[in-house]
């Protein structure tokens, strides 16, 4: 066979992580260690979500040949030109995990190379890219009958790293819970305070639980800090009245930092990102709506998901028209009000889990919510292990089975 490149298109940490680490050792067993034979590149495209170390971390992957950083990313869409000036073999395959399934679309056109796309929640511009591996039946179901051919099956690839099974009759006897309240300030506003209300609650009744924030990584520690103090945030006081300070402990010669309340409740706070390590010694989670939903679906976490309406018109960050709406001057608050309103009747599912299975696998949890209500159905299930099991299982059922960094690698051959 003659040399060949795959050239993966991706673009966030969480793909960098999750996706690309799995495919680029998957490609490696499936095609061979000779990079004179065949040669793996990665380039990123920009990210509202990125941390700036993408490349850094895709560089460190042994199984990767090249890699190009985001800034560079539109000198090669637009005029084919990469920073150090890249040749190109004859014959490879682009490779898409991560960023616009448009990119793959023009920079296989550009290349003459076929076109993988892996398709989470959607596959777009079936008619003229070459395949697709998806994650389950339901992004197939939308895609006209005529073009379904180009589609298959390959589960989730975040699943290769969701254990198999978790112990919670272990785990209840001494939890770890993790708080995952957004990255906005419209979520952040309601969804610290009342994340650190409950975990008040639970506190005071079970003093042995631990709790873990991971940290967005588009915002920094002291920001997110500042929604739980009352002087900064009158939220506070509006979802339940628990406060919290930044406080730093050296652990062992190394800094660990929590948001600590005036009880001696503390939430380490965690910036490693993505936080799969802590969040998998977690037996369940409270989350906001958005993308945390998925990735704790996907690692198998039990969740509250919470959507609270103490102030309607603070909640300002739904996407599309609506979140134009709800942010437009002057007439945005009542907008939002009357938007979020709107949702809080309407019954649809938010939780991508629950969207995904066409049901409530997780509760979802809308409307002017109190602590204590919330912390009790909390402390039910640490009671109850056999409940956080059942949606353990149906969280890993719903997210499909192992090996699709395998299955991927096996299309991208045949493609070659």
């Amino acid at each position: 066979m003659k040399p060949i490149d795959i050239l993966i298109l991706s673009n966030g940490p969480g793909e960098i992580t999750t996706w690309v680490r799995p495919v680029v050792k998957a490609l490696r067993k499936q095609l061979g260690d000779d990079t004179a034979q065949t040669r793996i590149s990665v380039m990123l495209s920009p990210c509202p979500h990125s941390t700036g170390e993408e490349a850094a971390i895709a560089r460190r992957y042994p199984e990767v040949d090249r890699v190009q950083s985001s800034e560079h990313f539109f000198a090669f869409l637009l005029w084919g030109k990469t920073a150090d000036h890249w040749d190109w073999r004859e014959k490879g395959v682009v490779l898409f995990l991560g960023g616009d399934q448009f990119y793959p679309l023009m920079i296989g056109k550009r290349l003459g190379y076929r076109t993988v796309i892996y398709a989470e929640w959607e596959a777009r511009w079936y008619r003229w890219l070459d395949y697709f591996a998806v994650m389950n039946e339901r992004v197939i179901e939308a895609i006209p009958e005529f073009y379904r051919d180009k589609l298959s099956i390959v589960g989730d690839l975040m699943a290769d790293f969701s254990p198999k099974s978790l112990n919670f009759v272990e785990m209840s006897a001494n939890p770890v819970i993790g708080i995952l309240p957004g990255s906005k300030a419209g979520k952040l506003t309601q969804g610290v305070p009342l994340c650190l209300a409950i975990a008040e609650h639970i506190y005071q009744q079970k003093p042995q639980t631990r709790f873990i924030l991971p940290i967005a990584p588009t915002i920094d520690r002291d920001t997110l800090v500042s929604f739980a103090d009352p002087q900064f945030n009158p939220f506070v006081m509006k979802m339940g009245g628990v406060s919290g300070q930044l406080v730093v402990e050296n652990k062992e010669e190394e800094d660990q930092y929590y948001l600590q309340t005036k009880t001696g409740l503390k939430i380490q706070l965690i910036s490693q990102f993505p936080a799969h390590e802590h969040l998998r010694q977690c037996c369940l989670a409270l989350t906001t709506v958005g993308a945390n939903t998925a990735e704790l679906g996907a690692l198998g976490i039990p969740m509250v998901v919470l959507l609270p309406t103490q102030q309607l018109d603070a909640m300002r960050t739904w996407d599309g028209i609506p979140g134009i709406l709800a942010n437009l001057p002057l007439m945005g608050s009542q907008l939002a009000k009357l938007i979020n309103a709107r949702v809080v009747k309407m019954g649809r599912l938010f939780a991508w889990p629950n969207i995904w299975a066409k049901e409530e696998i997780v509760p979802e949890l809308k409307g002017e919510l109190q602590a204590e209500t919330v912390g009790n159905l909390v402390l039910d299930w640490l009671e109850n292990p056999l409940k956080l099991n059942q949606i353990h299982q149906r969280l890993l059922k719903v997210r499909g089975q192992q090996g699709a960094a395998q299955k991927i690698a096996n299309i991208v051959q045949k493609q070659l």
